[in-house]
This record gives C-alpha cells, structure tokens and sequence, in this order.
C-alpha cells in the first residue's frame, strides 16, 4: 500500500475506482459498516461508509446524504459498479463493523441493524457477502487494492489480508 494512492472513504461517503495505482480506505468502522464491492474481471472497486440502517424515519438527512443509510447508499453502490462495467456475477463483497461500542447495554444495537440491513439489501439484489468480520467491540480500518482487489483489515492492532 506504500506506493498506491490512497482515496479517503469518509463517513456517510462512498468511492469508486478503476486505478490500478489506487487504494480505498476507510477508518473508523465502530458500529458504522464498510462495504467494499470488487469486480476482478474488469478491476473496479468500490467501498461505503454507511452510519445507519434505515432512511425512512430520517427524510432530511436522506435528501442531504443518501450514504448515510444501508437502504439508500448500498444501492448507489451497485449503481456505479455496474455504470463503471462490473457484472453481478462477478462482484465479490466484503462487509465490516457493525460493533458495539458506545452501546454498552445494547440499548439501540445499530451495528447489529446496520449489519442485518446490509444482508438484506444485498440479498434484495441477489448478491451474497464473500468476506466478512463484524460484531464485537472494536474499530475497523480497511482498505481495498483496486489492482488485485485484495482487502485489508485492521482490528486490535493487527492486519489481516483477505
């Protein structure tokens, strides 16, 4: 990742590339999900930053920034893979965070919903997780190599390559 140039995923935000030079990345990931999608037949990428599950009872933030929500950004997502040449069966997904933090009790569980959001709209539009690490009480860091599609994660200070 020392040479690639990296494209800041920031929160509520999304990216996407075909730069064989380039290298998503997204920090942060407490209760939020990071959802990296990759089409190795044309080399494009794209990763999401999403804070919550569902836009219906947040209609001002909706118009204001659709990446805030699973039900808006993740269909977004696939918008631009497919508008960037990326074919369903091709597409391999990565899904990250969904911790509980703050929420000690549990009391709201929004990375729960935020991770059972992201499966469902996924499974809406036919497509499956591939690579996946959420729950728990830790913050994510992760990045997507747009040449190889290679994933990288990072929790309790140690990076694993998927």
């Amino acid at each position: 990742m020392n040479n690639l140039k990296q494209i800041f995923v920031y929160i509520s935000d999304m990216k996407i590339s075909k730069d064989p030079d380039a290298v998503l990345v997204t920090h942060s990931l407490g209760s939020c999900i990071g959802l990296a999608g990759y089409d190795p037949v044309v080399k494009v990428g794209a990763l999401l930053h999403f804070q919550l599950p569902d836009s219906k009872v947040h209609t001002m933030s909706t118009q204001e920034n659709p990446h805030m929500f699973a039900d808006t950004a993740i269909p977004l997502l696939l918008q631009q893979l497919y508008a960037h040449g990326a074919e369903r069966d091709h597409l391999l997904f990565g899904m990250f965070g969904g911790a509980s933090l703050l929420d000690e009790p549990e009391l709201f569980k929004i990375g729960i919903k935020n991770a059972r959001a992201t499966k469902k709209v996924l499974w809406q539009h036919s497509i499956s997780v591939t690579h996946e690490d959420v729950g728990g009480g830790a913050n994510r860091t992760v990045s997507l190599e747009i040449a190889s599609g290679k994933i990288k994660l990072k929790k309790d200070g140690r990076t694993y390559k998927l």
